[in-house]
């Protein structure tokens, strides 16, 4: 279905359903990791001297950014406030309902037909409103670049499912994986590093990252260039086609943090020589390291 008649038919849905309903649904807490990044001041006022290896490194990142067109000091600035922060917390609340009714597990495989069909199916969640059916497209079409995130986007069509024939679950991880490449190299990864490395998030549906990327939006006070740092925009996550994410058994939440860099585990995926972070130190995406992200497609 292309994205205008689709949204038409969404909209008209959602004006049709009532949203008076008081829905008296207890708040299930998320638990994310705080994603503010630990990130190096910089002091323009400091005197000059003998360039080091680490900052000619970051001059040759620098020229490489330069070819690419993309700014260095400066990125782009939104943030959203006032009723459209407010209609962004009921996405995200209403978002947070619907991954409630369909499970931890399932809504990572959520597409957005189920989404709308879960919401007005059950009273606790409500059908989403046009102007929040209007927000997800706006989310999922604006140019990320916009934000300051500068990857590729590798899924186009809001509409884009999961083929749940090309999937396979991780047993006691709640997550899946993609068939093929991602599959045999988490068994291999596993297979040399031992039981201390866990699958810690997998296959993402459109509307699971979206779940996620307005979770970190919401934490951010709408700041969507700061949301966007830690948590790629809706259709930029290679999560969509392939990617995956590992960490330390009984590690929590520091998993996604840089404390996995500093782990055994970590050092020995790098060793592996065939593991390649998705997003390492530098990246020029706009998007901060990511130790746990593994390159797959």
């Amino acid at each position: 279905m292309q994205r205008r008649n689709f949204f038409s038919t969404m909209s008209l849905l959602a004006l049709g359903a009532a949203e008076a309903n008081a829905f008296g649904f207890g708040s299930i807490e998320s638990k994310f990791i705080n994603f503010f990044a630990t990130e190096e001041a910089q002091n323009m006022d400091m005197p000059k001297s003998k360039p080091s290896k680490k900052s000619e490194k970051l001059t040759k990142e620098t020229k490489s950014l330069s070819k690419l067109q993309i700014p260095v000091q400066e990125k782009s600035k939104v943030v959203l406030s006032g009723d459209e922060f407010a209609l962004l917390k009921s996405l995200h609340a209403r978002l947070k309902r619907v991954r409630y009714i369909c499970g931890y597990g399932h809504f990572n495989l959520v597409g957005i037909d189920e989404m709308n069909k879960i919401a007005r199916n059950y009273s606790k969640v409500g059908s989403f409103t046009k102007a929040e059916l209007d927000m997800i497209e706006r989310l999922f079409y604006e140019e990320a670049s916009e934000y300051g995130f500068y990857g590729e986007k590798v899924l186009t069509n809001i509409t884009d499912n999961i083929n749940k024939k090309e999937i396979t679950k991780v047993p006691r991880t709640g997550h899946y994986l993609f068939r093929g490449k991602p599959e045999q190299m988490y068994h291999q990864i596993r297979s040399e590093l031992g039981d201390s490395v866990i699958l810690t998030s997998g296959v993402r549906s459109i509307i699971k990252q979206l779940y996620l990327f307005t979770n970190k939006a919401v934490k951010t006070n709408g700041d969507l260039s700061l949301a966007s740092h830690s948590l790629a925009p809706i259709g930029y996550s290679y999560h969509g086609i392939g990617d995956f994410d590992v960490g330390k058994v009984g590690f929590g939440m520091r998993n996604f943090t840089d404390a996995f860099s500093k782990t055994e585990e970590y050092k020995k995926l790098i060793d592996s020589g065939y593991v390649k972070i998705r997003y390492p130190q530098g990246n020029p995406y706009g998007v901060r390291f990511e130790p746990w992200h593994i390159k797959v497609v």
